[in-house]
């Protein structure tokens, strides 16, 4: 199945539906893809991330390998869906970071790591979008991770029986490829992450579990255009707009 999350072109109601063959079929109708604006394929109640799962991206952020996993939070207002703008906040330095994400389809705690898969109701793509300048001096980066546009999600929710593992994982800035890995790479199994997250914290239906980065990850200015593409799940796109203006008390804080 692949699963998807979509408005008509004027957004005015969010609908869900399986995708195939570039038609979007719901419960009650059709439609074709080209007619609908795609949305993050699901909304969580939190977005948890690996600090670092790929050999060759700990050696290019000069970090020693992790024992254990290592995670932050993106909250939900970090999210935004396939094609939407990703506003830099003001910073010296914003990387991206293609990862594939882990969608858990079942509220869960204490999951073995060989029960894992039974909790999962997919993968998607997401972009781990990161202010290296607040990294540098806040430890819990919460400025450097959680901004708001810092967690596209999509395009599409694959369930697994339509992926064969491992994954590859492209990365395209501006039509060239920067990051090109495959999960078979990683530190950190999905089996024994979601073993690990579980052992201490709830997950819920619909949370994103954020896997980490291959090598090969760089900054982004106004005007990039940053492609996701995860084998198997298709290309996750996005423009990248400048860091926004200051609330004067006339325009809304919120676009």
């Amino acid at each position: 199945m692949r699963h998807v999350r979509f408005t008509s072109q004027d957004r005015q109601q969010v609908q869900i539906g399986n995708l195939q063959d570039n038609v979007i079929q719901t419960d009650k109708q059709r439609y074709r893809l080209s007619d609908v604006q795609l949305l993050a394929p699901v909304i969580p109640t939190k977005i948890i991330c690996l600090a670092g799962n790929y050999v060759e991206h700990f050696q290019e952020s000069r970090k020693s390998v992790s024992r254990r996993p290592n995670f932050f939070l993106k909250p939900p207002s970090a999210i935004i869906g396939p094609g939407d703008t990703i506003i830099l906040p003001k910073s010296g330095r914003v990387d991206y970071e293609g990862e594939l994400a882990v969608v858990i389809g079942r509220r869960c705690r204490n999951v073995s790591a060989a029960a894992a898969y039974e909790v999962v109701a997919g993968y998607t793509c997401m972009n781990d979008v990161s202010d290296r300048e607040a990294q540098e001096w806040e430890a819990n980066w919460v400025r450097g991770k959680a901004f708001d546009t810092s967690a596209p999600l999509g395009p599409v929710l694959v369930s697994l029986d339509e992926l064969t593992e491992p994954l590859r994982i492209i990365v395209r800035l501006n039509g060239r490829v920067v990051q090109d890995g495959s999960t078979r790479d990683m530190v950190f199994s999905i089996p024994e992450i979601i073993a690990e997250l579980s052992s201490f914290m709830t997950l819920e239906p619909g949370d994103v579990i954020a896997t980490g980065t291959p090598p090969g990850v760089g900054p982004v200015s106004p005007g990039d255009i940053v492609n996701v593409e995860i084998e198997g799940i298709g290309t996750l796109s996005n423009p990248v707009g400048s860091p926004p203006h200051l609330f004067d008390g006339k325009q809304p804080t919120v676009e």
